[in-house]
């Protein structure tokens, strides 16, 4: 299936091509559950995802052994998407930013961020 997304003000886009989403995943890392978000379960590779940035508006935070990277926007401060820690050029997405996508309504998946490390 096609998907595209953005971030709430329209500066960071993306795209892919990727399985049907029937369901989310919330991660109890220190960042993630601050943030809330609920992810994709798949992993996206690198080569699929599509990114369009308008200026210089794509943000980088980073933490802990700094292996994964958090993407936000520097304007409206969401995060779209990260490349994860767990498998190095491929990313997962915030679902809550893919159009035509509510999250109310997908089951939900728990990853144990907190006691990976």
């Amino acid at each position: 299936m096609h998907y595209q997304g953005s971030c709430h003000c329209g500066a960071i886009r993306f795209s892919y091509e990727g399985e049907k989403i029937a369901n989310g995943l919330r991660c109890t890392c220190s960042m993630c559950s601050r943030k809330g978000a609920m992810m994709s379960t798949e992993f996206i590779p690198q080569q699929q995802l599509k990114i369009e940035v308008d200026d210089d508006l794509l943000g980088l935070y980073q933490f802990g052994i700094k292996t994964a990277k958090h993407y936000f926007c520097k304007r409206c401060g969401i995060y779209p998407f990260h490349e994860t820690a767990r498998k190095a050029g491929h990313y997962r997405v915030n679902l809550g930013c893919v159009e035509g996508v509510d999250v109310c309504t997908l089951q939900e998946e728990a990853f144990d961020g907190k006691n990976l490390l």
